[in-house]
């Protein structure tokens, strides 16, 4: 009796136990569930390279390639799985996580990019690229291109190795914005910043690029994720993920890292992607994460970017570094020279010639590098550096003492004030002629006074074309030719601007 009654529970454990077979086919039945419930994008880009391994009592183990995966299905998705499983295999009561020892096959982030591509994100690109590519025998080559591009998505821009704090010269201009930066860098992973986001603005050639890349090959040193991207390269990526049909592991992918940082993101047009810039800008600040951002004006001035991320990016310290006084002028130029005399060492620059360079050269520091490139050119030829041979080398190069940097909303005030309209007549959609005098006057002097496109000048004005500025500029230009007042009201404008 007892044999009997062992006989009939040992047929009943097995019959408990499924096999591989029964397993594969329950498991392909709970992903249907899974896909159901949490929808196609979802599902292959968190689940196509979950695997089934075994149930081991009442344990379902699982594996997948990276860490990234493994961490983020058992925090996000391993309730759904587990419920999911229940429904097709009693007894199952936990299920287990663990990392699988070959990925297959994958595509890799291109080399020439990934220098500041920290484990995080490129588990996230491994992750999502083994994939798509492991699909495309069934669906052939677009795949594998589809694979390709993904890992370009979060390939970040590439950076200058020479862009360090330490070729970094400081002076008063940029003073508060370095060393908020290296407190920026020095940060630990997991530690709350003490500001976030940084948003450093100020004109071109004045080092933001610089001390962002500087920032970013700081903080990757300290083992932090890290992404630098241009406003350009992030658009760039996040196109890429949307033709791949991975967009839902672009942005999760971006909500994982430490430190993201943002360069030029006056040039993000678009509502999709200023809404995903957004989102994910909203998504690092609020779990504490550090984002830094850079442009070539104040957040209040970006009138291009949505309201919420101008408000979001002025909640966080915003630093301009202001124009290169001379002693940090002449410190640029002293560095540059000092670099060119270790490719050539007869290559000498008196301190009269340093001393009139650094007076005359007041734009940029990007100017400065192109006046020492042209007295080593001179010093080639055979000619002797004085004051009067320095003086010929950088008449292009000296601007007459170019004035202060001439914004937008300051014409518009300036133009309303003078012909005593407001400023939001000149940006409306009236057409009186009492606005629509001093409104293509702005624009001609938009144009002439700033480096801003006729686009992007449009849209100053109230979101108009681009055709709407060109025809105002030519008309106040062919007005001007044959009407002296006018002339000579425009040259007031100017003066009083620049001044």
């Amino acid at each position: 009796m007892n044999n009997s009654a062992e006989l009939s529970a040992a047929v009943a454990d097995a019959r408990a136990i499924p096999s591989s077979r029964d397993i594969d086919e329950s498991w392909r039945r709970s992903c249907r569930r899974l896909r159901a419930e949490l929808g196609e994008n979802v599902f292959n880009s968190w689940f196509g390279c979950l695997k089934l391994d075994s149930i081991e009592g009442d344990r379902a183990q699982f594996s997948v390639p990276t860490r990234f995966l493994k961490s983020w299905i058992e925090a996000h998705y391993s309730d759904r799985i587990l419920a999911a499983l229940e429904a097709e295999i009693s007894g199952v009561a936990s299920v287990a996580i663990g990392l699988r020892s070959s990925m297959g096959a994958s595509v890799a982030p291109p080399a020439a990019t990934t220098v500041a591509i920290q484990p995080k994100a490129i588990d996230a690109v491994r992750h999502t690229t083994a994939r798509v590519a492991s699909a495309s025998a069934s669906r052939g080559g677009a795949l594998r291109e589809e694979a390709a591009v993904f890992g370009e998505a979060l390939a970040s821009s590439p950076l200058d190795r020479r862009l360090t704090f330490a070729s970094f010269l400081v002076g008063r201009s940029n003073q508060l914005a370095h060393s908020a930066a290296q407190r920026v860098a020095e940060d630990r992973a997991g530690q709350t910043p003490a500001f976030s986001p940084l948003y450093v603005h100020s004109a071109v050639g004045l080092g933001k690029t610089h001390l962002l890349q500087a920032t970013a090959q700081a903080a990757a040193a300290q083992g932090r994720s890290i992404i630098y991207l241009t406003a350009e390269r992030f658009m760039y990526g996040f196109v890429a993920a949307l033709q791949s049909h991975t967009a839902i592991a672009f942005k999760e992918a971006m909500r994982s890292i430490d430190l993201l940082i943002i360069d030029d993101v006056q040039f993000l047009q678009g509502k999709a992607f200023q809404n995903e810039f957004g989102h994910a800008l909203n998504a690092l600040l609020d779990s504490g994460r550090q984002v830094v951002v850079a442009a070539d004006r104040p957040p209040a001035d970006l009138e291009a970017l949505d309201e919420r991320v101008r408000s979001r990016l002025a909640g966080g310290l915003c630093v301009e570094m202001t124009a290169l006084d001379e002693p940090l002028r002449m410190k640029i130029l002293e560095a540059r020279i000092a670099a060119a005399r270790t490719q050539n060492p007869q290559f000498s620059v008196s301190p009269a010639v340093v001393s009139y360079v650094a007076r005359s050269v007041v734009s940029n520091g990007r100017d400065l590098e192109g006046a020492v490139n042209r007295l080593i050119a001179h010093s080639i030829v055979g000619t002797p550096l004085t004051v009067e041979a320095a003086e010929s080398a950088i008449r292009d190069l000296v601007r007459a003492r170019e004035p202060r940097r001439v914004k937008i909303e300051d014409i518009q005030k300036l133009v309303a004030s003078h012909y005593s309209v407001s400023r939001s007549d000149i940006l409306s959609a009236r057409r009186t002629a009492m606005v629509v005098k001093p409104r293509q006057v702005a624009m001609y002097l938009s144009k002439a006074l700033t480096l801003r496109s006729l686009p992007e000048i449009g849209r100053r004005f109230g979101g108009r074309d681009h055709t709407t500025v060109l025809h105002a500029v030519r008309k106040i230009e062919g007005l001007s030719a044959i009407d002296t007042a006018l002339r000579e009201e425009l040259e007031l404008l100017k003066r009083m601007l620049q001044d």
